[in-house]
């Protein structure tokens, strides 16, 4: 196992992180497989207020584990509210679920929207309670998670008052790369959220995806690509139970071989190759859609589910628009009235309604919600 510098916090945390968010289906399977992480030398622990019986389940474990308390960080996330009275009754039910008298690192929960970050600027606000919080010692160091649009994060990273982000950056979503050098810039710590399930479902792969891959494993080539990047100091595993915990490359956060770059660069021309003319290159100026449909994000699961036969995953994703708030926003494909408003900003001239349809028509079933609701 590797370990890097966790921006200004200076704690030094290891190059995969065990997120508890999968781990509900018993308090004896989550203690079981967060024992086995810190056995595999992981030492940095997340969870979240939100994630039902995690940080109950993470306070046992933390009481027997293979290694002292003081050689574990603990992270947990807290939801922002608009007033400093509910986040201090929050950090309270937090330290008392955990059963610990600190929190080394308190993340505010979602700062997804406009809303969310006036709380946050304002003064009298939640994150009065977390600064009274660091002040007497309950918490260590503040961060925030964000599954917000690029605008929103950098104006969150630009407000100084956070040591680090949770983010979600991957080969196959690299939006937020804008982000990762904000943060960097101003030495922030920088946590990639779930690579492998929201970064493709990665460790399910199609035989498209793994024939193109060769002679790595799609899920093996995504954890490359970020710990090549110094920048990135840590990689969730959000493990259901021990034998989820694949961590091959645990100790291979160098610079990418020739081998590794040529791989990820027949990923991209096959991207280009294959949708030709219908491959949005997700330049964002199609927005903002009066149906409130997010062609991005529509058009990035088409092309994944064309390109590379990717096509559980992008169901998995594209059901959940509709079904999980600002954690996922917007509106299905179908809601396009094809009033063109999208298409003279579209600087590939892409026929984007049409291009709607055909995604609602390969994706739409079922809807989904977020795991932990």
């Amino acid at each position: 196992m590797r370990y890097r510098r966790f921006g200004q916090t200076n704690l030094h945390l290891s190059v995969f992180s065990l997120g508890t968010m999968r781990c509900l289906a018993s308090e004896e399977t989550a203690v079981q497989t967060i024992r086995r992480a810190v056995e595999l030398g992981i030492n940095h622990l997340e969870t979240a207020q939100a994630y039902g019986n995690s940080e109950i389940y993470l306070g046992t474990a933390l009481a027997d584990l293979p290694v002292s308390r003081q050689q574990i960080h603990l992270t947990t996330k807290i939801t922002p509210t608009p007033d400093a009275a509910s986040m201090a009754r929050a950090i309270d039910r937090s330290l008392d679920r955990l059963g610990v008298d600190q929190i080394d690192c308190l993340a505010i929960h979602g700062i997804n929207t406009w809303e969310h970050l006036a709380w946050i600027e304002d003064e009298q606000g939640c994150m009065q309670a977390v600064r009274q919080a660091v002040a007497d010692g309950r918490v260590k160091h503040v961060g925030f998670s964000t599954h917000a649009p690029l605008e929103i994060i950098l104006r969150a990273i630009a407000t100084d008052q956070f040591e680090f982000v949770n983010l979600h950056y991957y080969f196959f979503n690299q939006r937020n790369q804008a982000a990762v050098a904000a943060a960097a810039a101003k030495d922030m710590g920088v946590f990639i959220i779930s690579p492998a399930d929201k970064g493709g479902m990665l460790y399910r792969p199609p035989q498209r995806l793994i024939d193109l891959c060769q002679p790595f494993s799609p899920l093996e080539l995504t954890y490359r690509f970020l710990l090549s990047d110094p920048r990135i100091t840590t990689l969730s595993v959000g493990a259901a139970h021990s034998s989820e915990l694949n961590l091959s490359v645990a100790g291979q956060d160098g610079a990418l071989t020739q081998t590794e770059t040529a791989t990820l660069e027949r990923l991209q021309t096959h991207l280009e190759q294959t949708l030709a003319t219908e491959r949005c290159s997700q330049c964002y100026q199609c927005l903002p859609c009066p149906e409130d449909i997010n062609i991005p994000e529509v058009l990035r699961l088409r092309n994944l589910a064309v390109a590379y036969e990717m096509i559980d995953f992008s169901q998995y994703r594209y059901r959940m628009f509709e079904n999980a708030g600002h954690w996922f926003p917007g509106t299905k494909a179908n809601r396009c009235t094809d009033c063109g408003d999208c298409l003279p900003r579209c600087p590939e001239n892409l026929a984007i309604p049409d291009l709607l349809r055909d995604a609602h028509a390969r994706l739409n079933g079922e809807p989904r919600r977020r795991l932990w609701q």
